[in-house]
């Protein structure tokens, strides 16, 4: 009876040494790896870093009690394994849109491919970065539409990078009647251009007159506007169209 007393205790003491020692491992690794990760993710100004980090330390644990099942429990965790790879296939299958668009905005983050503030163009929509999360990445266009991207998409799809003189750029076709003075027309389409739209334009870029043709009913011209942050084009393009209406020299159809 004593010796029996005796075996159950040393097993006990060996089995609870097992555990210390994969506990103590365990927070060994976990603070070594926590510690390189929000390194990591702090240079790269990722958002939400908390869901990565929690994702390692789950990691680590999970792999901390594997290690115990067999001499502490006695056992096979090959078992265990097989039936998490099973579910986990599964729920891969069922969230495979979802595991792609965290992939993608993970990818996006670590790159800094896109970030709050720019200005791009992805496919056929062009708007500012609002909002990048691990889910999506959010544009506003300049009428004030709101676009939600999957990341997933993103990352399949041509991303262009505006330059800022490039991003506000709204140009103004017009055509002047033949004979007229183009430098007084560039000069004067400018001023009345300006006038009407005021505090909408940028003030970094002077409004740009170009001439690119010439045709049976004169010279062909464009006013180039360069619009502020939040102006919409239809809106400053029907201003600038009221101001040029009516000018002396625009051309008219024969």
């Amino acid at each position: 009876m004593d010796q029996q007393v005796i075996n159950i205790t040393e097993a006990l003491i060996q089995k609870g040494a097992v555990i210390a020692f994969a506990v103590a491992i365990a927070l060994i690794v976990q603070n070594v790896v926590v510690r390189l990760a929000n390194k990591v993710l702090d240079a790269s100004e990722v958002p939400n870093a908390s869901i990565f980090i929690n994702i390692l330390r789950t990691a680590i644990w999970s792999l901390a009690f594997l290690s115990v099942l067999r001499p502490v429990f006695n056992v096979d965790p090959s078992g265990l394994i097989a039936a998490l790879g099973v579910v986990s296939v599964a729920i891969s299958l069922g969230l495979q849109d979802t595991i792609s668009n965290i992939v993608g905005g993970l990818g996006l983050m670590l790159s800094r491919a896109v970030r709050p503030g720019d200005k791009v163009t992805v496919g056929t929509t062009t708007g500012t970065v609002t909002d990048v999360t691990w889910r999506s990445t959010t544009l506003r266009s300049r009428a004030g539409d709101v676009d939600v991207i999957p990341n997933s998409v993103l990352n399949k799809t041509t991303l262009t990078h505006l330059d800022p003189a490039n991003a506000g750029i709204c140009k103004v076709p017009f055509a002047v009647a033949p004979g007229a003075d183009l430098d007084a027309v560039a000069e004067e389409a400018r001023t009345c251009v300006e006038e009407a739209l005021g505090a909408d334009l940028d003030p970094e870029y002077r409004t740009g007159v170009l001439f690119c043709g010439i045709t049976a009913y004169g010279t062909d011209g464009v006013v180039v506007l360069h619009l502020a942050d939040g102006v919409g084009m239809p809106g400053a393009r029907n201003r600038a169209v009221h101001a040029l209406h009516g000018r002396p020299w625009i051309a008219r159809a024969l």
